[in-house]
């Protein structure tokens, strides 16, 4: 009877211990969450796309570099 006993106990802790571990294991496979999605630009001279928080505008035009801004501004 005793080893009945200490069977289910060892059950009942296992099954304890692997519930703990699921849950942990739950919580750190998330992907972490993002500020939210971000619009997309053309560099106007070179055709690169970059998010346009990052990009300089001219003239409703987007570039990639002020490099870039300079060339496209610049009269051939």
């Amino acid at each position: 009877m005793a080893k009945i006993l200490f069977l289910v106990l060892g059950l009942l802790l296992a099954y304890w211990i692997l519930k703990g571990y699921r849950r942990k294991a739950g919580k750190d496979g998330q992907p972490p969450q993002t500020g939210g999605e971000e619009d997309m630009v053309r560099c106007a001279q070179c055709g690169v796309h970059l998010p346009r928080s990052e990009s300089l505008t001219t003239g409703g035009q987007f570039f990639c570099s002020p490099e870039h801004q300079r060339l496209h501004q610049k009269p051939s």
